[in-house]
């Protein structure tokens, strides 16, 4: 079996956070899991986000997900495809 994960570095998370969070609400049916991390809070907020995907259904979409998301400036993502006993 394979677990699919999209992997999502934002670097300008003050510029761009608006758009990627429109963006994954509009693939919202192919989220399962969905983990956003930053490394400050409160008046340190860190331009730097880290948002961790667990996607289902068709693997074309979580690629056309991908990219999507790697044309916004400042945004890397990567799909991770993991093997897993049964």
């Amino acid at each position: 079996m394979t677990k699919d994960f999209l992997l999502v570095v934002v670097n300008k998370r003050k510029d761009e956070a608006i758009t990627v969070q429109k963006i994954l609400t509009e693939w919202g049916c192919y989220i399962k899991t969905r983990l956003g991390l930053h490394e400050d809070c409160l008046d340190n907020c860190s331009e730097i986000g880290t948002i961790i995907l667990e996607v289902v259904g068709d693997t074309t979409k979580h690629e056309e997900l991908s990219r999507k998301l790697n044309l916004l400036k400042g945004v890397t993502a990567q799909l991770v495809k993991l093997e897993v006993e049964e």
